[in-house]
């Protein structure tokens, strides 16, 4: 069992076992963070779903209405004629077969979201072991492949994610720093919740979301009410 620091106790005993309403949760959570840096603010929903049934996958993307604060490193795949279209749009890392064959032989992958140009699937698929393993193949499903790859990294740069729960049915996701004031908070907090709703599986029965909880990096959870 993962021990706690004296610090970390002290913070969660000011909080009470109960469910908190969102404006009372992120007030806790800023007045519980007390790192020397800008800490996140995170999100954590534990869903009544089998993550092992095919139909009972949540997943799906989201831009949110203010910035989180997280910055990404994006690898674009494409050919030629769009390199450049790519890197002005905000790409980090940039290539076509020549990029392909540095990571099959580095396996070096340091970049946060990968977006490739739909006529690169095919040659990306010899990096499936590499990539998929660490969720990063592009993926029509959360809007990484396209034939307009430029667009696709422009909406990351600015904030839009992918959002998928984890094999135990919990979904994980930052939605600022304790930096951003609370009511931009509150309104990214409220347009992941919506996104989750949305991506609720249509032949899921019984509760959906089961518990939410919110906390700053290190710092202790907080219940919020449903």
């Amino acid at each position: 069992m993962k021990r706690r620091s004296k610090r970390y106790k002290e913070l969660k005993e000011k909080i009470e076992n109960k469910a908190y309403p969102i404006d009372e949760a992120l007030k806790l959570t800023k007045e519980n963070s007390n790192t020397k840096f800008d800490a996140s603010v995170e999100v954590h929903v534990n869903l009544g779903i089998d993550s092992g049934k095919g139909d009972q996958q949540v997943r799906g993307t989201l831009t949110f209405p203010h910035p989180i604060g997280k910055k990404i490193r994006i690898a674009c795949f494409v050919g030629e004629a769009k390199e450049k279209e790519v890197k002005e749009a905000g790409a980090d890392l940039v290539g076509g077969e020549s990029l392909i064959a540095e990571i099959k032989k580095t396996e070096k992958t340091d970049f946060d979201v990968a977006v490739a140009e739909s006529s690169m699937m095919r040659n990306l698929a010899q990096l499936g072991k590499i990539l998929g393993t660490k969720g990063l193949m592009p993926n029509p499903k959360n809007e990484t492949v396209s034939d307009n790859p430029a667009k696709i990294v422009k909406e990351l740069k600015s904030g839009k994610i992918s959002f998928k729960a984890d094999p135990s049915g919990v979904l994980h996701q930052m939605i600022g720093k304790v930096s951003l004031d609370d009511k931009k908070l509150k309104e990214n907090f409220e347009a992941l919740m919506e996104a989750f709703r949305k991506a609720k599986p249509e032949k899921l029965k019984g509760e959906y979301i089961k518990s939410i909880t919110i906390c700053s990096t290190m710092g202790p959870g907080i219940k919020v009410k449903k």
